[in-house]
């Protein structure tokens, strides 16, 4: 990986890949994605992701996981295994957090995702990948180059 990514090149691109009309509102996406992301995957994890983000956009990240240090024992499972949920309330977690419909949350969920996958190692990725749940990996750029019912994507 060469030099890491400024927030302003990953907000653009964001905004570029899904077609928003403001920076504005690709930093809410980012905000809102990498937030619900860090609820549903283990702290350590959303911790090595926001070490190779710039620091605004790792700060949804390290949000999260500070929420669960607070609470260690209401969050102690979540912690090591993430929160559980699937792809709907990823879509409405993420569409509250960015004040948008569900279908458009999904749209930018894929957009910040795809830029995510510039951003870091990929080999984070494919821990990001092995750590969500079938439906919310759809959502990831491996998940969508699969074709619809490839096994690999079951």
């Amino acid at each position: 990986m060469a030099e890491p990514m400024r927030y302003e090149e990953f907000t653009g691109q964001v905004q570029a890949r899904a077609g928003l009309g403001s920076r504005q509102a690709a930093e809410a996406a980012v905000r809102a994605t990498l937030e619900t992301v860090a609820e549903r995957v283990p702290d350590g994890l959303a911790d090595h992701l926001a070490a190779q983000l710039p620091h605004e956009a790792a700060q949804p990240l390290r949000r999260a996981v500070a929420e669960h240090e607070a609470s260690p024992h209401q969050r102690a499972e979540a912690r090591v295994r993430g929160e559980p949920f699937d792809l709907p309330v990823f879509a409405g977690r993420v569409a509250w957090r960015a004040e948008t419909s569900e279908q458009d949350a999904l749209i930018r969920a894929a957009a910040v995702l795809d830029v995510l996958d510039a951003a870091v190692a990929p080999e984070l990725m494919q821990k990001l990948e092995s750590a969500l749940p079938p439906d919310i990996r759809d959502v990831l750029p491996s998940g969508r180059a699969r074709a619809p019912g490839d096994a690999a994507g079951q």
